[in-house]
């Protein structure tokens, strides 16, 4: 191997780097505002997603599921409110309870739990 095979490309000073992710299939929107559960359950949800996106094989892999918090939907009732990307799927009411059969039915078998949601995309 040559020195021109190892090329390395470096932004000139003051340049952004462009970023890198890892792929993944949906992406889970967790409302963690204060008007969406001012006890703070948004957060509690969002942070046991770790643990429960891992036990359900979606950390890794081909159905890999990326989570992002966001401070605020503007839909505040109901809440915590979550909603699962690309597929414009928004789900109200998300207790722990209610997380894992999102994560069972949606994210691991395309199947929307239905009395949970609120709205979606590209229907009336």
């Amino acid at each position: 191997m040559s020195d021109t095979d190892l090329t390395v490309v470096t932004p000139a000073a003051g340049e952004p780097v462009k970023p890198k992710i890892g792929s993944y299939r949906r992406h889970l929107l967790v409302c963690t505002g204060p008007r969406c559960s001012a006890d703070g359950a948004s957060q509690a949800l969002f942070d046991s997603l770790g643990d429960k996106l891992k036990a359900a094989g979606l950390a890794t892999g081909d159905l890999r599921v990326k989570r992002s918090r966001v401070g605020c939907f503007a839909a505040c009732k109901g809440g915590p409110i979550v909603c699962v990307q690309p597929d414009g799927t928004w789900y109200y009411n998300v207790t722990p309870d209610n997380m894992d059969r999102i994560i069972g039915e949606h994210l691991c078998h395309g199947r929307h739990v239905e009395e949970l949601v609120f709205h979606q995309a590209g229907e009336e």
